[in-house]
């Protein structure tokens, strides 16, 4: 797996465009002060925040610490540690459409490298709107900065691109610059803990080979369910919609690491080949069958928690008559020799009944049932259910007789739990990614032609929703399941969306 103990960190630097906004603030500031209580970055290491807002270091430091104290998952810092983690951070005010600026970043850099007596890697962690990634990358390059192949490295945040398009585009500008081995695209889904684990449990497990396949499996549910609405992310959702923003990333990732054949070894590109054949073998969609295959939705008003909340079209930013769509719902098949058969149910939605992230993968039924015909007995399919979030567990669900004088079955759970103080000390995904980056492991980060794949898959759902405006928005209210056609699409081959209850919430 990544982050293996032989691997050298070299002295680093690492420049965040973007460093007044709240990915900062909520995500990478407190993933690297995480990294560092731990004793995981180098001990030669600078942190470099820039934006156009004009700070002092001391009072950029202090706007960060409130989100340390608010976000980290170690808690409020301690005075010490923060001073001391805090020194290696300071701020430059800069234009970043102005190369003039990037010359003080060599400047910094070159002082650095002097004092240390090292040279460093550096790191340029665009956190920024995507209009402005390529615009980073040929400064840096006019400004002479990525000259070193080997420790120089960008990392962009998604969405990379906003249709296939656009995506190769940006590939093709960013290759013009940086090997591919120095670019790192980044889906926090897959620094996740749970989500790692699934290629632990496949492949680390000799008993779960022979079963991953069309024989044993009836089918697999891939779930990412939010509570919430688009917040303060109007303007941007209503020109992405959540087939963009969640489907052809997050989604079809956990799908490829579900149905990808094992890797000779760890190594980050025969990782990353093994998820490009998967979503190669999706089935292509014939034309007219997207509404066969897919199903759209968008809130509207309600209650959550005894609080009111706005439809989408009432929403900060948002088109009064938008056409947007806030939910997705769609059926993929992989056609090669594991999957043939095998239907993949992906869902993703905002203002549903509840926050929620789980694969569940449904085996099929006995080849023959030797109970009684009492609904009691009768065994019920085994399913394994990997929850993401809230909880974080890996459970198996069996069946097994109940104690006493009958012969009666019962469903017990086979559980791996994260909760508790593993749980507690289990890393957030910032500080896994932000980790290889800095080690130079790729294997959790999306390549080029990954990409690219993934958005051929989504572009005729895409490009038929765009041509054909729904007329019943707003067509599920807020706090449901979505709406009725999406239930429809999974029962008419005889299955239903499986919903997992949590704490303080009854499922419905």
């Amino acid at each position: 797996m990544p982050r293996t103990s032989d691997i050298t960190i070299h002295p680093t630097v690492l420049i965040i465009f973007g460093a007044n906004g709240d990915l900062t603030k909520r995500k990478i500031i407190p993933a690297l002060y995480n990294l560092f209580l731990e004793k995981r970055l180098p001990e030669k290491f600078a942190i470099i925040g820039t934006s156009r807002t004009k700070f002092s270091d001391e009072k950029y430091r202090d706007s960060l610490l409130e989100g340390i104290n608010e976000f980290s998952r170690k808690g409020k810092a301690k005075e010490e540690e923060w001073a001391e983690f805090s020194s290696h951070i300071s701020y430059q005010a800069a234009d970043i459409n102005n190369v003039d600026s990037y010359n003080e970043f060599y400047s910094k850099i070159k002082t650095l490298q002097e004092e240390w007596k090292q040279n460093a890697s550096v790191l340029y962690y665009c956190a920024v709107s995507p209009d402005l990634f390529c615009t980073i990358a040929e400064n840096i390059s006019k400004s002479k900065l990525e000259n070193d192949k080997d420790r120089t490295r960008i990392i962009i945040e998604k969405p990379f691109g906003r249709d296939l398009e656009s995506a190769k585009a940006l590939n093709a500008n960013l290759l013009t610059i940086f090997n591919e081995q120095q670019i790192y695209r980044i889906d926090h889904y897959l620094g996740k803990e749970v989500v790692q684990n699934v290629m632990a449990f496949r492949f680390a497990n000799t008993i779960m080979e022979p079963l991953w396949n069309r024989t044993y499996i009836e089918h697999v549910q891939i779930s990412v369910t939010e509570q919430i609405g688009v917040e303060n992310r109007g303007s941007y959702f209503d020109n992405a919609g959540i087939l963009r923003d969640m489907i052809q990333n997050h989604l079809l990732q956990l799908l490829c690491i579900v149905a990808m054949e094992p890797p000779v070894n760890f190594d980050a590109d025969l990782v990353r080949d093994r998820k490009v054949e998967v979503l190669k073998a999706i089935r292509k969609i014939a034309p007219g069958m997207i509404d066969n295959i897919a199903v759209r939705g968008q809130y509207g008003s309600g209650w959550v928690e005894g609080k009111e909340v706005s439809g989408y079209r009432e929403e900060s930013d948002v088109s009064a008559d938008s056409n947007t769509e806030t939910y997705a719902a769609m059926k993929f098949h992989i056609d090669n020799w594991r999957w043939q058969g095998v239907p993949f149910y992906l869902r993703t939605g905002k203002r549903l009944f509840e926050s929620a992230s789980h694969i569940i993968v449904q085996f099929r039924e006995v080849p023959h049932n030797i109970f009684s015909n009492d609904e009691r007995n009768l065994p019920k399919a085994n399913r394994l259910i990997i929850s993401i979030q809230p909880d974080m567990a890996i459970r198996f669900q069996l069946e097994s007789k109940t104690p006493g004088l009958e012969m009666t079955l019962n469903t017990v759970n086979m559980t791996f739990d994260y909760s508790g103080k593993t749980k507690t000390d289990s890393p957030e995904a910032y500080e896994t990614l932000l980790l290889d980056v800095i080690s130079g492991d790729q294997t959790l980060f999306m390549r080029a032609d990954q990409v690219e794949a993934a958005w051929e898959v989504v572009m005729p759902i895409l490009d038929y929703w765009e041509n054909n405006k729904m007329t019943n928005f707003p067509n599920y209210p807020a706090n449901s399941w979505g709406p009725e056609n999406a239930e429809a699409l999974i029962a008419k081959d005889g299955f239903h969306w499986i919903n997992l209850p949590h704490k303080n919430k009854s499922k419905q």
